[in-house]
């Protein structure tokens, strides 16, 4: 096969593309910095003459064209399979909803699904010499998507970083109805946040005091997983691996830092596994053509299978406030959409049947509520009403704020409250215990 021949067959434009999109059609908008950018553009010039086209994507770093149009609820729907700054605000404004489901599930309700996909489009590096369109740092769940849609279309962007893997990371020519050639724009950087708080640096403490050489991490997104991720690099720690869901600078920082070899990984052995990437641009060059980086799907990333089967794996990641049970809400403020379940809970899971595993669920003690106009404790005698429990409370493993660790794994409902109060802050220390008195969960031989 001449792949320069069936490429240039199979050269299109983003508004022909556009406008083989039909009323109430389902349209795959990938994942990420995946993101269509031409395509979506073009669709956006389109979408006002539309009625019922129904979106899929998450994990934005743009605000995509067809969010700007007036009256969007009229003409589509955005669904998200995890939501960041821009899809909340699309959610607040009537046209955008989340779809509940654990992140590792994804490649497989794409190949199961019974709903249609009419038109899926995906932001790709350019064709190599054996007709593949790598998918850059979004081999996720982008594979089985494309097998599932009716018609496939890549967006073709020379700026996308060529990232590695074990299968499912590109797409070939083969399976592709049409390419577009679009502007090259730079790819969407999501930065981390400012400098690490003293708070942040203080959980950051807690955590990588309890980190042993030889660990296999896991860090999810914000400023504590950042905070984490550079003190790590500043540590002494050694050989250590990666097998995460997303790949974030601080794993940069860690393997310039000489920390990271992988060397002690019981499988993938030397690869930083991940199944997506955001950040900034050092870290899509770190990741371009890395042999060391292994891009491959969601559902082998997420596997508690395949997490417990890596020893001393640390799984690190963030939650919105947890209650006395030691439930933990990671996605909502009540009724207010903020993330979604992502991984975490697969993580919690798998590193606690890790041999020497460990799940950390970090957060700071408390958060500055605008409406009040005053500090609020994330530790809650119950989750604020309407809030998502992304971890139950049977899976809670370590929970941290700067005010201590608390392991609640086998500890009854009384020594839960117990070792959760001792960590709030203490200006709520006292109300948390009149409130676990009030619900039975005090002992009157427990600490006062």
């Amino acid at each position: 096969m001449d792949f320069n021949t069936v490429y240039a067959q199979k050269l299109t434009t983003a508004d022909r593309v556009a406008a083989l999109v039909k009323d109430d059609d389902w349209v795959d908008y990938g994942w990420a910095i995946g993101t269509p950018v031409s395509f979506d553009a073009a669709l956006a010039k389109r979408l006002p003459e539309l009625h019922g086209i129904k979106f899929r994507g998450g994990i934005l770093c743009h605000v995509p064209e067809i969010f700007k149009i007036e009256n969007q609820a009229e003409h589509f729907c955005w669904n998200s399979w995890h939501m960041g700054g821009i899809e909340r605000k699309a959610v607040a404004a009537g046209y955008a909803y989340y779809s509940p489901l654990r992140y590792s599930e994804l490649p497989r309700y794409y190949r199961e699904s019974p709903d249609p996909l009419n038109i899926a489009v995906f932001v790709v590096a350019p064709m190599d010499n054996h007709g593949y369109f790598n998918l850059g740092p979004c081999a996720s769940h982008l594979a089985d998507a494309a097998r599932k849609a009716d018609k496939v279309f890549v967006e073709v962007n020379k700026n996308m970083p060529v990232c590695l893997g074990g299968y499912d990371n590109c797409l070939h020519i083969s399976q592709v109805d049409g390419i577009i050639e679009g502007d090259n724009p730079p790819i969407d950087q999501l930065g981390g946040g400012g400098a690490p708080t003293e708070v942040d640096q203080a959980v950051a403490r807690l955590v990588v005091d309890r980190i042993p050489n030889g660990a296999c991490l896991q860090l999810g997104i914000g400023g504590m997983p950042n905070a984490i991720g550079a003190m790590i690099a500043e540590s002494d720690l050694k050989d250590l691996g990666v097998h995460t869901e997303m790949y974030v600078d601080s794993f940069v920082d860690m393997a310039k830092a000489g920390r990271i070899t992988g060397r002690c990984k019981n499988i993938d052995n030397g690869r930083q596994v991940y199944a997506f990437g955001a950040g900034t641009q050092k870290m899509y060059d770190y990741l371009d053509n890395n042999p060391e980086c292994m891009s491959v799907p969601v559902d082998y990333t997420n596997d508690v299978r395949v997490i417990s089967s890596l020893d001393n794996f640390i799984s690190i990641n963030n939650a919105i406030d947890v209650d006395l049970y030691g439930q933990v809400n990671a996605e909502s403020s009540g009724t207010r959409a903020i993330s979604g379940a992502g991984g975490q809970l697969d993580f919690v899971l798998g590193a606690y049947l890790s041999k020497g595993g460990k799940s950390f669920i970090c957060l700071s003690s408390t958060f500055f509520n605008k409406k009040t106009g005053q500090n609020e404790s994330r530790i809650r005698p119950t989750l604020h009403p309407g809030s998502v429990v992304t971890d139950t409370r049977a899976n809670t493993d370590y929970l941290v704020t700067e005010y201590g660790v608390a392991r609640l794994k086998g500890l009854t409902a009384w020594e839960r409250a117990e070792a959760l109060i001792n960590i709030a802050h203490p200006d709520f220390r006292e109300q948390l215990i009149a409130d676990a008195e009030k619900m039975g969960l005090w002992r009157k031989s427990s600490k006062r």
